[in-house]
């Protein structure tokens, strides 16, 4: 009869293992597992024959006609079996009735979830249970065992992976810091010596418009004493066009002095951008940040974006000037770069859907306070930093490919400027950055920065 039992176990099947080399997304299909699934009708005998001829299966599925019911490891039954007259009261008897002795908690996983949060789940157990195999569940609805053993050496080689990922990236991060800082440092330089020319044509313009005033009034004055004026004279005023150049030499003054300004508030916005920021933050005007950014995007735009800006009074906020112009350069990147590929579509529907809306960005400030996470605690005061545009929105997968950079559990392959961007709001300033979008209404990046 115990031949006949035995015969209806299927022996145990081991999944080999992936080919691929494990990564910080390998799940835990790609680890090999043990396929030994057993009825509870039968005896401990069989099953144990199996584990004296299997010495690495971790243990035994148990079914109930045909549903899955639970586990018992190897260790369990070695330990009821070896125990005194083990042999006697288990040795013939059915798996129910062990199981109903043996029976532990058991870890059940999906066959989809990444070793290294698997492992997390492992270590979350007892103690005495750390060394039970783990149940992994396929899409088959089928149920295999997962020796602890090969989860920790898989998880100790992605941990190692993990480590030269992140010492690569501190490296590259340094690599790419100095040539900022130097970077910085040259286009500094530059500026200043734009700076220095420009600042001589401001003070300039000043006198030249006071200078030309005056001689145009001095040749008026000549005009009253000689109304008539002599051939030779008349002949160069009409050669000259003296009408017309009396009439915009102002104009032309006055389109000069806007110039020199545009030019030092852009080289100015430039320094801003490229400052180096010091080993500690500084009050720092945020409208005036705000207004260098988009100053310097402005080259790039040829009015197909309407900017509205809509500044609060905001007192100075205590940052990094330097790593604040890039987060803010980075998210105003982002959207410009969305609005271009609206307007463009646009342009080619124009024809057809003339009441388009032009693509827009609007630009908030205000303080706002929160409730305190504490009780009796006072309300905290932050700077709102909205940014909100009329894009087309974005796809659930473009949404959560930024979520995921927001992550400090995701770890993604390459880095994203906006993941670099959350990191310095919220580890380097304590400050917060959401991001929503909506299909079909448009996209909202909002910056809150704590006011000490």
């Amino acid at each position: 009869m115990s031949s006949e039992l035995t015969a209806l176990i299927s022996p145990p099947v081991l999944s080999i293992a992936s080919n691929n080399y494990l990564s910080l997304e390998s799940n835990l299909q790609e680890l090999p597992m043990y396929d030994f699934a057993v009825d509870i009708s039968c005896t401990c005998t069989e099953v144990a024959n199996f584990l004296e001829k299997y010495p690495r299966l971790p243990g035994v599925v148990l079914l109930e006609r045909g549903k899955f019911l639970g586990m018992i490891s190897r260790r369990r039954i070695l330990e009821f079996l070896i125990r005194p007259f083990g042999q006697e009261l288990f040795a013939k008897a059915n798996l129910n009735e062990l199981y109903s002795y043996a029976r532990t908690e058991i870890l059940l996983l999906p066959e989809t979830m990444t070793i290294l949060t698997a492992m997390q789940h492992t270590l979350k157990r007892s103690p005495e249970l750390f060394a039970e195999p783990i149940i992994v569940q396929t899409d088959a609805n089928t149920y295999k065992l997962l020796d602890i053993h090969d989860l920790s050496l898989a998880a100790w080689q992605i941990r190692g992976i993990e480590t030269q990922v992140r010492y690569e990236r501190s490296q590259a991060q340094m690599i790419q810091n100095d040539k900022m800082a130097r970077l910085g440092r040259l286009v500094d330089g530059v500026a200043h010596e734009i700076l220095d020319p420009v600042g001589f044509i401001w003070g300039n313009l000043t006198y030249i418009s006071k200078y030309s005033q005056d001689l145009l009034k001095l040749i008026a004055a000549y005009a009253e004493d000689l109304p008539e004026g002599s051939a030779a004279i008349n002949y160069l005023k009409d050669e000259i066009e003296f009408d017309f150049l009396e009439e915009d030499l102002s104009k032309a003054l006055a389109s000069a002095h806007t110039g020199a300004e545009r030019l030092k508030k852009l080289v100015t916005s430039l320094q801003n951008f490229c400052h180096i920021d010091e080993i500690y933050p500084k009050p720092v005007d945020i409208n005036a940040c705000i207004d260098g950014i988009v100053l310097l995007l402005k080259s790039r735009l040829k009015g197909e974006i309407e900017i509205v800006k809509k500044y609060g009074k905001i007192p100075p906020v205590s940052c990094f000037m330097g790593q604040l112009h890039q987060v803010l350069m980075n998210i105003f990147s982002q959207t410009v770069d969305g609005l271009l590929d609206e307007a463009v579509r646009q342009q080619f529907q124009q024809a057809s859907c003339p009441d388009a809306n032009q693509p827009q960005i609007i630009i908030t400030t205000a303080v706002v306070s929160q409730a305190p996470t504490r009780p009796n605690a006072p309300d905290s005061r932050w700077v709102c930093i909205s940014i909100v545009d009329n894009s087309p929105g974005m796809s659930e997968e473009a949404q959560k490919q930024i979520l995921d950079s927001f992550s400090t559990e995701k770890r993604a392959d390459v880095e994203t400027s906006l993941g670099v961007s959350y990191r310095i709001i919220t580890a380097r300033h304590g400050g917060k950055l959401d991001f929503r979008s909506q299909e079909g209404v448009g996209s909202e990046f909002k910056i809150l920065l704590p006011l000490v």
